[in-house]
């Protein structure tokens, strides 16, 4: 069970910026190092390894989630896709100050972005670095769902939106991956138990590594039901599952996700995580997501983790003061009665 997504079997280490990583012509660019397994974490007071910290991936904003098709089954950029990369970040890095030597606000201030980094995507399985295709079910299930993050849709009550946009949750396995902002993830540990807390939307993951069994199959949750064990060392393997369904389940929404970000969670679905210290301040963060309902096929992610202390995690008042649902159904009832009025206008 445990072997199943060590992706094709294959090796998945990878360093976090390009200065890190040089890549002579030789080298195959569509191979990973190894995970390092040599070493040795500290241990908690009651003898587990000690992943206890702050662990933002705020420095992996701007790594796509998924490849070009033209870069096949390449992990790494070339030297021309690099240097494009370099400047697209320095690009929109730069609009901070821009903003503040005009004295305004805008998107700038918002989008915190990352370091430049070698991989070509987050996506690690398929070999291709791309979501397989929905199955007939997926797509039908996809078609249903309503968010603001759609590019075509009306707005008449809270169902449009999703349960992001309602600040209920971004689900899972999205809430692992890096967003524009509010990247933060810490975790915490006690005698069979691990908490880990996520900055958006203020959710915490509650993972019971004692062995219990699971809840009643007729429970669903937002983000799923955990049980974790140890293994080996240094290595904490979560199993997730008991998914709340629906078509405003999840929402991918990081950079290269597909256009819409419309997938949809069955009952079916299962996620399989890894967390591997590789040093007092690192972690190799693995991820593989069944779901044989919406997906043709599974798909795993890999992320390199670093330890931040100084991370800072401030008040995430969404809920509280989210007034964006009324602002956009308010909008588009007016602008399609404008619409009526105007087609009834041009037929007199």
């Amino acid at each position: 069970m445990q072997a199943k997504f060590r992706i094709a079997g294959a090796a998945m280490a990878f360093a976090l910026t390009a200065g890190a990583v040089s890549l002579s012509a030789q080298e195959d660019l569509t191979k990973l190092p190894p995970i390092p397994d040599d070493y040795t974490p500290e241990l908690t007071e009651w003898g587990e390894p000690d992943l206890r910290g702050r662990w933002p991936i705020d420095h992996l904003n701007g790594l796509p989630f998924q490849r070009t098709e033209e870069q096949g089954n390449r992990v790494f950029l070339n030297e021309e896709e690099l240097a494009e990369r370099q400047a697209r970040i320095d690009r929109l890095a730069g609009r901070y100050e821009a903003e503040d030597s005009e004295d305004k606000i805008g998107q700038g201030h918002w989008v915190e972005m990352g370091v430049v980094n070698r991989r070509t995507s987050l996506l690690v399985e398929p070999a291709n670095g791309r979501l397989p295709e929905m199955t007939e079910e997926g797509k039908r299930r996809s078609a249903e769902m309503r968010s603001s993050w759609r590019r075509e849709q009306d707005f008449d009550w809270l169902t449009d939106f999703d349960s992001w946009d309602r600040c209920i949750t971004r689900g899972l396995p999205a809430s692992m991956m890096p967003m524009m902002y509010n990247n933060g993830l810490r975790i915490f540990q006690a005698p069979g138990l691990v908490a880990i807390q996520m900055e958006m939307i203020h959710e915490v993951r509650i993972i019971p590594t004692d062995g219990r069994a699971t809840v009643p199959s007729q429970i669903r949750n937002w983000i799923g039901e955990s049980r974790g064990y140890w293994e080996d060392k240094n290595t904490l393997v979560v199993e997730t599952d008991h998914f709340r369904p629906g078509p405003s389940a999840t929402n991918i929404v990081t950079s290269g996700s597909p256009p819409e970000n419309d997938s949809p969670i069955s009952t079916e679905a299962k996620l399989t995580e890894r967390f591997t210290m590789t040093g007092p301040d690192s972690i190799i963060y693995e991820s593989h997501w069944e779901d044989p309902v919406i997906f043709t096929a599974p798909w795993g992610t890999r992320l390199d983790w670093k330890r931040d202390s100084t991370y800072e995690f401030y008040e995430y008042a969404c809920h509280e003061g989210n007034v964006q649902p009324r602002n956009y159904i308010t909008a588009s009832r007016a602008e399609r009665a404008q619409e009526a009025a105007g087609n009834t206008g041009s037929s007199d």
